[in-house]
């Protein structure tokens, strides 16, 4: 599966961004979907989960984006959006998605990475 990643931009702290990622095949009927994001100012950080939908449309996110992100799909076009309200500058990455796995203790990503898209917060 090949992701496309669109959205990102440059915005001020306290905006809003609404970032969308298109998968080349319908899977959402049968995975989960994941938003990851990484600086690529600090690249010892390692890639990290934001945001998460299974295929019953169940969403789970990180403790740092909790009530400003939501995460949702539309199966019917292969796309996943991630809606960045309130953003911080910590927030600046790379951001990126995936399909999802589950080991029954964590996700993990099971495709390969798309080109992502940068997203800038200045304060």
């Amino acid at each position: 599966v090949d992701f496309v990643e669109s959205g990102g931009g440059l915005v001020q702290s306290g905006g809003s961004l609404r970032l969308s990622c298109k998968a080349s095949t319908n899977i959402f009927d049968v995975y989960a979907m994941g938003w990851y994001r990484q600086d690529p100012g600090d690249p010892g950080k390692q890639r990290e989960l934001v945001a998460s939908i299974d295929s019953g449309g169940h969403t789970n996110y990180a403790e740092s984006v909790e009530g400003r992100f939501t995460i949702s799909r539309d199966n019917a076009k292969n796309t996943v959006y991630l809606q960045m309200d309130t953003l911080k500058s910590e927030d600046t990455a790379k951001y990126y998605c995936n399909t999802l796995a589950n080991n029954g203790i964590t996700y993990y990503p099971l495709d390969s990475w798309g080109q992502g898209t940068q997203v800038t917060v200045s304060s």
